[in-house]
């Protein structure tokens, strides 16, 4: 099963996470074979962290929750708040299989958060940016939550048409880059 994980910061744990970089990366590691796509959500200087994405692989929610929790930025507080839902890789690859690489364009995190019916269930025409997309699901797999994307474009404007605008209570849009050790 696939599960996303956006940990999101609190305003003031920079200080805080780069103390536990390590430990953070060291943690990571152990999912090194599970891992979809990973990397930190930026503010809009593109240079101050304010969040981590990680989507994975694991057996089931129990799993995906003892991911998302044990992790020691989690468990020291550095994150006001944890989404994790069932994923879909419609790609059916990973960050690394990307043909556009690591570096690029500006890379986003697009995440559309929805109720009612479904929408962007299939992969739009245009995939050449496309790194991760797919459907955020409830635990059991039955319900629409939502959508998420990891994506090159040019600018933030252009990453949002990734999602059809009115299916959405809302559309956020961040900086994102390929995570892993420097």
């Amino acid at each position: 099963m696939e599960f996303l994980c956006y940990h999101r910061d609190r305003s003031d744990s920079l200080t805080l996470r780069d103390e536990l970089l390590q430990e953070h990366w060291s943690y990571m590691d152990q999912y090194a074979e599970e891992m979809i796509a990973r990397g930190p959500v930026f503010a809009a200087d593109g240079e101050t962290p304010i969040g981590s994405v990680h989507i994975v692989d694991l057996p089931d929610p129990a799993a995906a929750r003892a991911f998302a929790f044990d992790e020691p930025n989690y468990q020291a507080g550095a994150y006001r708040d944890v989404l994790l839902r069932r994923w879909r890789n419609l790609l059916g690859r990973t960050m690394w299989d990307f043909p556009g690489g690591p570096a690029g364009d500006n890379r986003y995190l697009v995440l559309g958060l929805g109720s009612g019916r479904p929408a962007d269930l299939a992969l739009p025409p245009d995939r050449d940016g496309l790194i991760a997309f797919g459907p955020l699901l409830s635990d059991d797999g039955d319900t629409w939550l939502g959508t998420a994307v990891l994506l090159s474009a040019p600018n933030p404007d252009s990453a949002r048409t990734a999602l059809t605008p009115d299916r959405y209570a809302d559309i956020e849009v961040q900086l994102w880059e390929f995570g892993g050790r420097r």
